[in-house]
């Protein structure tokens, strides 16, 4: 798909109809997120990846935006392994995880992947539920899957404000 089509049409689902996606779908979105640019190429991202009955009720105890996706990834980063910036406190964490699932999203959608972002979680918990590393910091979950029949983009979602608003040059 070309990209400007897949930056326009991609939506966030919220309606799935259970399927997962097949092996070789999944890899080839897990390897747009491998090749996501990473602050000094650190690549501290860690994707964990839930399509199992099992761990899937793990998530659904500690969101309800699973929308019945048959894949979540959860897109975590190692906090002793991220640069921090030159005279800052600011470290690339949470940047670096937020391009690498910014890929994900888009390489699921150029595919024909639905998605959807969902950071409406405890984090804490199902970290804690999955026995997930301390040293890693989940960003967010991203479920993927296939829209049910007539799912599509909240009514919203083609409203953008004008270049104008957002943008503003400098002299």
């Amino acid at each position: 798909m070309e990209f400007s089509q897949v930056i326009k049409e991609r939506y966030s689902c919220k309606k799935y109809d259970g399927r997962k996606i097949s092996d070789e779908q999944l890899t080839r979105i897990l390897e747009a997120g491998r090749l996501a640019p990473t602050a000094k190429n650190l690549q501290e991202q860690h994707i964990y990846v839930a399509n199992t009955p099992e761990v899937l009720a793990v998530i659904d105890k500690h969101t309800p935006c699973r929308y019945n996706a048959g894949t979540v990834l959860i897109v975590a980063f190692n906090k002793d392994n991220v640069y921090t910036y030159p005279n800052s406190t600011r470290q690339s964490g949470i940047e670096d995880a937020t391009i690498v699932a910014t890929h994900l999203i888009l390489a699921a959608a150029d595919i024909g992947i639905d998605s959807c972002w969902v950071n409406c979680v405890d984090i804490d918990a199902l970290k804690a539920d999955l026995g997930l590393p301390d040293n890693e910091e989940i960003l967010m979950l991203l479920d993927l899957g296939f829209a049910e029949k007539g799912a599509g983009p909240l009514p919203n979602h083609s409203l953008r404000k004008e270049l104008s608003e957002t943008v503003t040059y400098l002299k």
